[in-house]
């Protein structure tokens, strides 16, 4: 059966530029590339045509057979767009926290950019995708049709939070359990919102979310007996 927009599906991809792979779920094809991450390698859960992968990529899905390999040639375009010079600005050097150097990251705002020069006292950032401008070859596979609630509840908050998740569904309500300290990830806080938005919006039996926070009393260490003073008799 070929696969049509609006359909949930896990799908497997590498991703290259120039040759060079640069992003993948395959665990072999990282290996290969020697891209050392923490990140788990399995396929991602996206619904087609909703841009959950870059529009090449994704208008390449549509019309494509379950479990076949194939590969597509993406232009900047429709990756990660083209190169927009209007995005390269000139930063005082006094606003950085060390001095400067090519190559460097920098955090502006909500945004990220790269240190392109350094010219006197001003340093010029680039603050494009690293990708901007730059044609991609996506080799991928769709593993199969996701077909349960929880699961495509589960593949949109690894899709946009990076987190697995312990969840129920019953009778119309997902329930979420969070885990302990989540309230402190950043990535978690930020994709909050966009993960019940995508759930109420592409999984219509969800009528209900629920977030469940539980805490735990800590366990308070035992106790030692105190140590019986031994009785000295005086004969």
């Amino acid at each position: 059966m070929a696969i049509q927009e609006g359909d949930i599906v896990r799908l497997n991809y590498t991703a290259r530029v120039e040759g060079e792979i640069f992003d993948t779920t395959v665990a072999a094809d990282a290996e290969e590339a020697g891209i050392k991450s923490q990140k788990d390698y399995a396929p991602i859960v996206i619904r087609v045509g909703s841009n959950h992968v870059i529009p090449g990529l994704d208008e390449a899905l549509v019309g494509k057979e379950i479990g076949q390999q194939y590969e597509v040639e993406v232009e900047a375009e429709k990756g990660f767009g083209p190169h927009d010079m209007k995005l390269v600005e000139s930063v005082n050097a006094n606003q950085f926290r060390e001095k400067p150097k090519f190559g460097m990251r920098i955090q502006s705002g909500d945004r990220e950019g790269v240190v392109v020069n350094v010219v006197g006292k001003r340093a010029v950032v680039d603050f494009n995708h690293p990708l901007a401008g730059k044609d991609l070859s996506y080799t991928f596979t769709i593993e199969g049709m996701v077909e349960t609630v929880e699961e495509k509840a589960k593949g949109f908050i690894k899709l946009f939070a990076g987190r697995e998740m312990d969840l129920t569904f019953a009778e119309g309500t997902l329930t979420l359990n969070l885990p302990a300290g989540i309230n402190y990830d950043r990535r978690w806080v930020m994709a909050r919102g966009i993960v019940v938005h995508q759930i109420f919006e592409f999984i219509p039996e969800v009528q209900d979310i629920v977030f469940v926070e539980t805490f735990k009393r800590p366990e308070m260490p035992a106790e030692e007996p105190a140590e019986a003073e031994a009785e000295v008799k005086e004969e």
